[in-house]
């Protein structure tokens, strides 16, 4: 049935050009999408009189503006209360491209290529949008979660640091559990099942190794934890992303965290050849010979700990089983 509506369709000169549309990947309308109409630009904002209206405190009035020019795409800042971000940076004005997420209240926005079926009509899409938002709501599901297949946790954790947002963000990765506290944007603490005894950063470290699964975002808690981390969310996101590219680099030499790891018997290389750490190593294999929990004891980081496991692999000081 015809609904009079007309869809978007491109003219004939612009057959080739490409067709956008913005995907809600997080938040209050995740799973909706509204179309850019091509060489129009649209007002977003929480106002009823705007092109695109989302309902949501923390989006301001008259929020951004999308202008679509042939095929280019630019976002503004309108202004707004607490600001309009592009892949994690704060913009007043800045061009899209595809894949770009746009963080604008508490929705994380892709921009992704259409397949030209959704109608340009913006009243119909507010109605979608609404209509998704009220889908959730009946549903129960958390305002800000999502997919980190669509989100990476780096991008995630640094549009949180730079909008100063504070809560508690739980991944949840096959039977894994991370939960990463966020004090105005600053990650403090990381635990990962709830283990608090093992340092905080070879939490972060491993919960950003997680390409899949699902994340929510709570509201933050009053609590102590034993340890506190320092830096700053970006320093520490450097710093990860720099001990997991080297973890990388050890392939399949390095045992998964579930393996065994026990001292070779008999014992043939001589320990006089050994030096602090790696007896510390050997020792903890000796006391635990799981990789996880060995991981966990080491004072060292996961980088070196695993450093010296592979180095005795090789070497036939220890065996995997």
């Amino acid at each position: 049935m015809d609904s009079g509506i007309p869809k978007m369709t491109p003219t004939p000169n612009d057959r080739s050009a490409k067709l956008f549309a913005l995907r809600f990947i997080s938040g209050k309308y995740q799973g909706g999408e509204f179309p850019l109409p091509a060489n129009k630009e649209i007002v977003v904002g929480r106002s009823s009189e705007l092109d695109m209206v989302l309902v949501e405190d923390m989006v301001s009035r008259r929020h951004a503006k999308i202008t679509v020019t042939g095929d280019q795409i630019f976002i503004q800042d309108l202004g707004s209360t607490n600001g309009t971000f592009v892949n994690g940076e704060k913009i007043k004005r800045a061009r899209l491209n595809e894949g770009d997420r746009i963080l604008v209240g508490t929705s994380i926005i892709k921009l992704v290529v259409s397949d030209g079926e959704l109608s340009d009509d913006a009243a119909r899409a507010n109605a979608q949008l609404a209509e998704v938002a009220q889908v959730r709501r009946s549903s129960q599901v958390r305002t800000m979660s999502g997919a980190i297949d669509e989100v990476p946790l780096p991008d995630l954790l640094q549009l949180f640091s730079t909008s100063k947002k504070s809560g508690v963000l739980s991944v949840r990765s096959g039977s894994d559990l991370g939960r990463l506290y966020l004090d105005k944007g600053r990650l403090v603490f990381a635990s990962v099942n709830e283990n608090v005894d093992v340092h905080p950063m070879k939490s972060v470290i491993r919960i950003l190794t997680w390409e899949h699964g699902q994340f929510e975002m709570d509201a933050p808690e009053e609590r102590e934890f034993p340890e506190v981390l320092n830096s700053t969310t970006e320093g520490l996101l450097m710093e990860s992303m720099r001990q997991i590219d080297e973890l990388r680099r050890l392939g399949p030499e390095l045992p998964p965290l579930q393996a065994s790891v026990k001292i070779s018997v008999p014992l043939i290389p001589p320990l006089r050849e050994l030096n602090g750490d790696e007896l510390d190593v050997l020792q903890l294999a000796l006391n635990y010979g799981h990789m996880e929990t060995l991981l966990n004891k080491s004072q060292a980081s996961d980088l070196v700990t695993s450093q010296l496991i592979v180095k005795l692999l090789r070497a036939g000081y220890l065996r995997r089983d």
